[in-house]
């Protein structure tokens, strides 16, 4: 087992070192993992605090520790405008000495931890059968959703629908380019008419379509958003679905799509049946039936940061070895 504490000056870890350790299919079982355990452990995770920043940008802070681990962390995340809009990092400090032992870049880390995420929610939740992926988006998520979900999972196809065709195209260009998919851009109604998958990965202020063309059967994935005045889906979507989330206290604070819903009356607190651990550990039923609609609302959480970044700390200082604290 790697040492906490075993540098003097805190270990610098490069983005091209976090996409060569962190893989889809060494994080999936570890959140898996992670979320089963959650009953078990003392787990403090605040929720997301956000600071406005003068040019119009906000800065944000995710903070988690759990008592079973020799360290904790908290991702730094400065949101703005432009090509790079999204800079994220990772600090992640020994819990007896407090000293900081690591800093991460967070970019990838958050992009591949937020599309694991929807992957465990999509193996539970989605038909066994499906095959053809929906993507709503053309940006880093979007990308990372459709790597992931392609290579852990048996998808032949993938959908793509941006917020014009030219960006729907280029979008499936770059994916058949870069992943060796078939992938087609699409328009809206094309997408829920064919997709038994959906994912959702923009940062949409307004439904992307009308929920009444929604196909039965189909799991839909929203991730994109995580305001209050944010979303992706209208309220017609959640009131017909079967509604899980990542964690109750996170999306009912900052779900933006199941809060609107909520004040139009169309559902209340109640509808939502599970939460990730729920369904890990089987505490909660998933999708009941062939043609029901579910529904999987992510905003992020910060024990999924602190287990990704643990993950990557690790396999830095251990060369690869395959040590992890995590067990």
């Amino acid at each position: 087992m790697v040492e906490a504490g075993t540098f003097s000056d805190p270990c610098i870890i490069t983005e091209e070192q976090v996409i060569r350790f962190l893989r889809p299919e060494i994080l999936i079982p570890s959140l898996e993992q992670a979320f089963r355990r959650m009953a078990d452990s003392t787990i403090s995770a605040p929720l997301r605090r956000q600071l406005d920043l003068p040019d119009g940008g906000i800065f944000l802070t995710m903070p988690c520790c759990e008592s079973s681990l020799p360290l904790f962390g908290v991702k730094l995340v400065s949101i703005g405008s432009g090509e790079a809009r999204v800079q994220a990092d990772y600090m992640l400090y020994d819990c007896h000495s407090r000293r900081n032992v690591a800093m991460i870049a967070a970019n990838y880390l958050t992009d591949v931890r937020t599309a694991s995420v929807s992957a465990i929610a999509t193996k539970l939740l989605a038909r066994k059968e499906s095959k053809v992926l929906g993507m709503f988006g053309t940006g880093r998520q979007a990308l990372s959703h459709s790597s992931v979900f392609t290579k852990i999972m048996p998808f032949t196809t993938v959908l793509c629908c941006g917020r014009s065709p030219l960006k729907s195209k280029n979008f499936a260009d770059q994916l058949r380019k870069d992943l060796s998919i078939d992938a087609y851009p699409c328009s809206a109604e094309e997408c829920l008419s064919s997709s038994d998958v959906i994912c959702c990965c923009t940062t949409s202020f307004q439904p992307l379509f009308d929920g009444s063309l929604i196909r039965s059967g189909t799991h839909f994935n929203l991730i994109g958003t995580f305001q209050k005045n944010a979303r992706e889906v209208d309220g017609e979507t959640l009131r017909h679905a079967r509604l899980c989330v990542e964690s109750y206290e996170g999306v009912l604070a900052e779900g933006g799509d199941i809060l609107m819903a909520m004040s139009e009356g169309l559902i209340s607190e109640s509808d939502i049946v599970a939460d990730l651990h729920e369904l890990l550990v089987r505490k909660k039923t998933g999708r009941q039936n062939a043609n029901e609609i579910t529904v999987f609302k992510s905003v992020g959480h910060g024990y999924e940061d602190l287990v990704a970044a643990l993950l990557v700390y690790e396999r830095v200082m251990g060369e690869g070895r395959g040590n992890n604290h995590l067990g």
